[in-house]
């Protein structure tokens, strides 16, 4: 009965896992056809642009050689006019003449016959018409102003759709994550030396495999990349997966996108749990400020008015839905854990525990001090550890520790003994858990220079645990183990006889 029911469920997971994916292609296709007719229409008013563009060219050029022609034509017709009137002119003037001197032929009386033939010998030495050209100033011919236009048809009945490149192909064997970057390489299927440059696009998810078109991220764009790798930097991985996709483009059109590809960006992210920090902690998500006036007494106030009678709850400072903090958590399922009677830490131990436990697995977190900061601790605690206990005085912590009050000193310290380290303290300090090889190492962050180690057999989920008093601590978590720390482990776990005296107290 048992088998069958494991056989039945492995059957219902294995058809919900493809009707989902089933589902997710479906989106895909619609996203797809959506994506087509909105192209498609976009492309259409480009095109008819363009080709007004053209008519518009066109259409000017016409209008300049209309204007040309007809200023030619105006030209040659007022030289013509001018010439034509100048004849016309000579000519009635002449008609005149020709009619004057028929008439003196009849004149009888000498003298006025010889007055008369002076007259005309005068006037016809002065008569325009024998000075006029008889030669037109201008030709009719208007072929200087004709054109040919059949290299440009040839060349417009050659006009085509522009050769778009080809989609690029992601290289997964070159592509890397380490050190919370990402390099993303790709190459082309051809050769294309039209190709300006590359769009890289990505985002993040927490789906495995192909992007989902319904996922809540936006994709993000990198534009103008000259090479075929890029390296994208200083990245938080909160989450598990990313997607990356490219495309290429020459001067004007791109290509279409790469198949996609997702890389896996996991790393632990956690807050700190205000509801385990001592009253006098100002507690956020990622950073702690010690508070004499009691960081939290007016939330105390207020939420011991609303659960009177009731267990006391508190919330995450910055908590956008209201909802009470969530409770620490283990890496991976995150089950809820209740931590029983216990309230919140008391006394001098001023303590705030991270809301995420580690059973296992490989991590690195960051804190950085404020600079003023008296006395702080960083390390690791179990889920045992009581209100009234101090990081590093029971053999359920392990931290270094920073003391700037009256005398300054950095010691590692587990199960109440100390042992003094020898090294400046770090701006940063880099916390290396590997829970199944039984080691917590601090580093400092900037140089990845190796500050203590502490080795163990961890026998119970291990918890981020911090102290501060007089001054604030910030924290950096989703982040990568850096591959110097790997590099150092490799060496470290290489050495022999390198576990400390403090090592061997604690173990």
């Amino acid at each position: 009965m048992d088998s069958q029911k494991e056989a039945l469920q492995r059957i219902i997971t294995t058809l919900a896992s493809k009707n989902d994916e089933i589902q997710n292609f479906i989106d895909t296709l619609n996203h797809t056809l959506k994506g087509v007719q909105a192209n498609s229409s976009s492309i259409l008013l480009e095109l008819d642009e363009e080709f007004d563009g053209l008519y518009s060219i066109l259409d000017e050029m016409k209008e300049s050689m209309t204007n040309s022609i007809k200023q030619e034509q105006a030209r040659k017709s007022q030289e013509l006019q001018s010439q034509l009137s100048q004849c016309n002119n000579a000519l009635e003037n002449s008609e005149e003449l020709l009619e004057f001197a028929s008439r003196s032929l009849d004149i009888k009386e000498p003298e006025e016959f010889s007055k008369a033939a002076r007259q005309i010998k005068d006037r016809v030495t002065m008569a325009s018409a024998f000075r006029l050209s008889l030669k037109p100033k201008v030709s009719d011919n208007m072929t200087h102003l004709m054109v040919d236009f059949s290299q440009e048809r040839q060349m417009l009945q050659t006009l085509k759709f522009l050769p778009v490149p080809k989609a690029p192909e992601i290289d997964p064997v070159e592509c890397l994550v380490a050190d919370n970057c990402v390099t993303v390489a790709w190459r082309m299927p051809e050769e294309d030396n039209k190709i300006d440059h590359f769009i890289l696009e990505y985002r993040k998810t927490n789906f495995d495999g192909l992007p989902r078109v319904k996922d809540e991220r936006c994709w993000e764009l990198i534009d103008y990349i000259k090479g075929t790798e890029y390296t994208l930097s200083g990245l938080k991985f909160d989450s598990k997966y990313m997607n990356f996709r490219v495309r290429a483009c020459n001067k004007a059109v791109a290509g279409e996108y790469s198949d996609p590809i997702t890389l896996e960006t996991k790393a632990l992210n956690f807050n700190l749990d205000s509801s385990s920090s001592h009253l006098n902690l100002k507690v956020e998500d990622n950073c702690v400020e010690w508070d004499p006036t009691g960081g939290k007494s007016q939330e105390n106030k207020v939420k011991g008015k609303e659960n009177k009678g009731s267990a006391h709850v508190t919330t995450l400072k910055n908590n956008k839905s209201g909802t009470p903090s969530p409770k620490r958590t283990s890496v991976g399922s995150r089950p809820s854990s209740i931590r029983g009677s216990r309230d919140r830490f008391t006394g001098e131990s001023y303590t705030v525990l991270g809301d995420t436990a580690i059973e296992s697995g490989q991590h690195y977190w960051e804190v950085r001090a404020q600079k003023d900061c008296k006395s702080y601790s960083v390390g690791l605690a179990y889920k045992t550890l009581g209100k009234f206990d101090q990081l590093g005085k029971t053999n359920t912590s392990w931290c270094i520790h920073v003391n700037n009050w009256l005398q300054s000193t950095f010691a590692a310290k587990h199960n109440n003994k100390a042992k003094a380290l020898d090294v400046v303290v770090p701006e940063r300090i880099g916390v290396f858990c590997d829970f199944d090889g039984g080691q917590l190492s601090f580093y400092n962050a900037s140089s990845k220079q190796l500050l203590y180690s502490f080795k163990t057999k961890f026998t119970q989920p291990v918890l981020p645990g911090f102290m501060v008093w007089c001054g604030r601590l910030s924290l950096s978590t989703g982040l990568q183990v850096p591959s110097a720390v790997k590099t150092l482990q490799k060496h470290e776990n290489g050495m022999s006889g390198s576990t400390s005296s403090l090592n061997n107290v604690m173990q």
